[in-house]
């Protein structure tokens, strides 16, 4: 386990519109506020997107299980940012549903905003991570850069 301390900063709401990508709003937010760690909160709607619902297998590179939509869904989902590769990244993941359909896994940048879409970005101080590369699983993971 790694862990480090901090603690809380600035916090933005932001209201996304019809077609917007929570992706694109999140990260120009941090590059505009000079975040380098947050959390991040929403609610709202989705009208498509593509969702990793899981690895396709359970050893080796991890090669994503996706699952697919376009018919206007409810989202509620929690996320980080951190630094990857020099700019302020989303990882995000949430409960994605519409009637008694729901997919829970990590939405991708495809996702389009359906009428509104409410985000609460918090931003952490004295925080310093980041996500490298992880080699073995082919995938970006969280690093504790200072104890």
């Amino acid at each position: 386990m790694e862990y480090v301390q901090g603690e809380l900063g600035r916090i933005f709401v932001a209201r996304l519109h019809e077609g917007e990508s929570i992706y694109e709003a999140v990260e120009t937010i941090a590059r505009r506020e000079s975040l380098t760690a947050a959390a991040v909160l929403a609610v709202g709607g989705m009208r498509s997107g593509k969702v990793v619902t899981g690895p396709e297998q359970l050893t080796g590179t991890i090669v994503p299980h996706i699952e697919a939509f376009d018919d206007a869904r409810e989202l509620v989902g929690v996320g980080t940012v951190f630094m990857q590769d020099g700019r302020p990244s989303l990882h995000f993941h949430a409960g994605i549903g519409r009637g008694d359909r729901a997919l829970v896994g990590c939405p991708r940048a495809a996702m389009s905003v359906f009428l509104v879409l409410e985000v609460i970005i918090i931003e952490l101080c004295g925080i310093a991570a980041a996500r490298v590369l992880d080699e073995d699983a082919g995938v970006h993971l969280l690093k504790i850069l200072a104890p």
